[in-house]
């Protein structure tokens, strides 16, 4: 199959998608781009996608004389999430137009499973592009022909916005358990006292029924209680209801509108 041609619109400048002030704060002062990719664990890790092999071995020696370790290339967008899934590096560069699967759907992907950031490259300047990439997850963009001077501190941003985004998730991840355990504890908290405020109740009902067997039936403290407790069990009637029961048999009636003329 012929090779594509891709359109050869004029570029937009990076500054339309990063601030200058994170593109200062990427490149960091005159020292090489080089330095800023290397880690205490060593080089950044990439996965390039780009289906033209010409850009793509341009764009791998680019990254690599930089200090950055290219650890996958692929051809189309299928390719470029499997590899991602596979190596999760620290950067995506992603070309927009890709047979197969084209980069925004690619980075829509490897956006939703939260893998890597996504760098998306291209050559065409159209405003639309620019926001599905955006829309997609993508967290920056960058027109063709690629410029060390603003791609490698682009790699550098979109790393650093990932890095942000995700320890914001880990602290409402944080903060959602931390929630949870606070509720759990006061719900249990509450059963407990809900338990202790009935226990109480009940243990009222039983003395007042128990003061009351003693006076109208002639039971003795110890008698009174020990006939409650046996036939509760005996009965599988709650102390409780049994209480009340005693209570309505054997107290005093409510006095009527009468009597309380």
């Amino acid at each position: 199959m012929a090779a594509r041609k891709k359109s050869e619109e004029p570029s937009i400048d990076i500054d339309e998608v990063l601030t200058d002030e994170e593109l200062k704060a990427a490149a960091g002062t005159d020292e090489p781009v080089e330095a800023e990719a290397k880690t205490a664990n060593g080089p950044r890790t990439v996965v390039v996608a780009e289906d033209e092999a010409v850009n793509r071995m341009d764009l791998v020696a680019m990254l690599e004389d930089n200090g950055y370790e290219v650890v996958g290339q692929a051809a189309n967008g299928e390719e470029a999430v499997e590899l991602t899934r596979k190596y999760r590096p620290d950067v995506v560069c992603m070309d927009v137009k890709m047979p197969r699967m084209d980069g925004i759907a690619a980075a829509g992907i490897i956006c939703d499973e939260n893998i890597a950031p996504v760098v998306m490259l291209t050559a065409f300047s159209q405003t639309d592009l620019v926001k599905k990439a955006t829309g997609a997850g993508a967290m920056a963009y960058v027109t063709k022909p690629y410029e060390e001077s603003k791609l490698l501190p682009t790699l550098e941003v979109a790393m650093g916005r990932f890095a942000e985004i995700n320890d914001l998730l880990d602290n409402v991840e944080r903060s959602e358990r931390k929630l949870k355990e606070t509720t759990d504890q006061l719900r249990e908290t509450e059963e407990k006292l809900k338990k202790a405020e009935d226990t109480l109740e009940e243990r009222k009902l039983v003395d007042r029924a128990k003061g009351l067997l003693m006076d109208k039936a002639d039971f003795s403290e110890q008698g009174a209680f020990r006939w409650i407790q046996k036939t509760s069990m005996d009965q599988r009637i709650p102390k409780k209801r049994l209480a009340l029961a005693i209570i309505a048999k054997y107290g005093d009636p409510k006095p009527s509108d009468s009597d309380e003329r």
